[in-house]
């Protein structure tokens, strides 16, 4: 084998995924550098594999704590700050090489590390706009399906190609081609292939093309998030969807959905759309017609974010840009309002808390560990009338897990310190993860023409890695399936 496969966080756990690519001592790659959240930024999760560089969950969260000097790339699969959100970190310890993605999180990498860099680093606009001008220089965009060489050093050559994985606009799994012994003939004494899988979506997710397998690969960092089962399909999601709008508004209460401000939001708003198209001249409740359901999106950064959304209209799937041909507006349709600012945004919070005013409201952050979501829960989560509604992978010691565990027994969660009971009805949609499931990730192991020989599982809980293992044994017979310790 004629390179190494270092992992600096995200394989033993669901967050910080960063994996580093290494053909020589002086040459290597590192595909994403994200943060540690939940359990796993308080060291609680993940473990050291003998012969790995110790990953950063195992001493100091959230930190670069392995060298970076042979670096000569970094690969973004997509924006969400457990890919990414160790960037401003990585520049800061000394990388100033070119950071490579697809042409859409070109655009929504900046957007996401500058909130990042608000709630996490500083206020000041502009140590801020210094470190966005540094990314911005820094970002290399790459179009889908071309090869891009990276400088490997004399008889080496590295090149990485971006494929569509369907999880968030933009977001790509990386085939990754290794040559050695090259010489000035370009001759090559041997090739390997290793794939990166970053985060596959689920096929037919709204506003994005399905995943499609590469030809081949020798080793496969294969994520396994929901490894251990199946979603709902969209039609059957959907309908569920509208079953626990109706249901909940029958009391006339309001509706939580915690959600992440890119990807999540997105395809669920693009959902709410159709199914108040759908409905038009009936009634989500008594009283209530379809057409006149608000659906609030309290979260400014999923403001911009949707907004972006739109701009890159050019890599939405056929049925999303059809649905503009026809007049329809999936991302800025007549029921939705936009909460901008702090002052609207607790208006809204003491309006719904004195009025009970039955509406959706979609409000980040995706597992409740901070945002504006927080202050809805504080509000509204001991009223019997209002409903939480998850449609996103909740990670161990987030309070999004907790309310999600204990809610549906009449239980508690913490928030900012505080005990708040839960009186609330909690519903999972797991059908809206914009993960693959068990099915989807065997079949993109299976649908190569030439399997892996390897297949390392990473970005799952030990059922989720586990459950993943056995159904490719099962289903992919002779390859070699491992995960931590490496």
């Amino acid at each position: 084998m004629d390179y190494r496969i270092v992992h600096h966080g995200g394989h033993t756990g669901v967050t910080g995924s960063c994996h580093e690519l290494r053909i020589a001592e002086d040459a290597g790659i590192l595909v994403d550098c994200g943060l540690f959240q939940g359990d796993e930024e308080r060291g609680t999760r993940d473990g050291e594999g003998p012969g790995l560089v110790p990953h950063a969950a195992s001493r100091t969260p959230n930190q670069i704590d392995f060298p970076i000097g042979h670096i000569r790339a970094l690969v973004v699969t997509h924006v969400h700050l457990d890919h990414v959100g160790r960037i401003p970190l990585l520049l800061a310890a000394g990388y100033d090489g070119p950071i490579l993605c697809s042409e859409p999180s070109a655009i929504l990498l900046p957007l996401m590390l500058e909130d990042a860099l608000k709630v996490g680093v500083t206020r000041d606009r502009r140590l801020i706009e210094t470190a966005l001008e540094r990314v911005k220089r820094l970002i290399v965009p790459l179009p889908y399906g071309r090869w891009h060489e990276i400088p490997a050093g004399e008889g080496r050559e590295l090149a990485v190609k971006l494929q569509p994985a369907g999880h968030i606009l933009g977001s790509a799994y990386v085939e990754c081609r290794v040559r050695t012994g090259v010489n000035q003939l370009q001759i090559t004494n041997h090739e390997s292939r290793v794939i990166f899988s970053g985060d596959l979506g689920a096929p037919y997710a709204p506003l994005l093309p399905a995943p499609k397998s590469p030809w081949g690969a020798d080793v496969v960092v294969l994520e396994s998030t929901y490894g251990d089962r199946e979603h709902e399909g969209r039609r059957q999601r959907r309908r569920r969807l509208q079953g626990i709008i109706e249901s909940a508004l029958a009391d006339r209460g309001t509706i939580l959905v915690p959600s992440f401000a890119i990807g999540r939001t997105q395809e669920l708003l693009y959902e709410l759309e159709d199914i108040v198209h759908r409905n038009r001249g009936r009634y989500a409740a008594k009283g209530l017609p379809w057409e006149d359901l608000e659906i609030v999106v309290d979260s400014p950064l999923a403001g911009r974010f949707t907004e972006a959304y739109r701009t890159l209209r050019p890599f939405w799937d056929a049925e999303a840009k059809q649905r503009v041909l026809f007049g329809r507006h999936p991302l800025a349709f007549e029921q939705m309002t936009t909460v901008g600012s702090h002052d609207d945004h607790e208006n809204a919070v003491r309006l719904l808390a004195r009025s009970g005013r039955p509406c959706i409201v979609v409000a980040g952050s995706g597992m409740c560990t901070g945002g504006r979501i927080v202050n809805y829960l504080k509000a509204l989560i001991g009223d019997p009338r209002t409903d939480i509604v998850f449609v996103g992978y909740q990670a161990r010691g987030t309070p999004g897990r907790a309310v999600q565990k204990y809610g549906p027994g009449g239980g508690y969660v913490v928030l900012d310190g505080r005990r708040y009971d839960i009186a609330a009805r909690v519903h999972t949609l797991g059908g809206y993860s914009a993960h693959a499931d068990r099915t989807n990730l065997v079949n993109f192991i299976r649908r190569m023409r030439r399997g892996p020989a390897e297949i390392r599982l990473v970005h799952g809980d030990d059922e989720a890695r586990a459950g993943l293992a056995a159904a490719l044994a099962e289903e992919v017979p002779g390859v070699s399936v491992v995960s931590a310790p490496f």
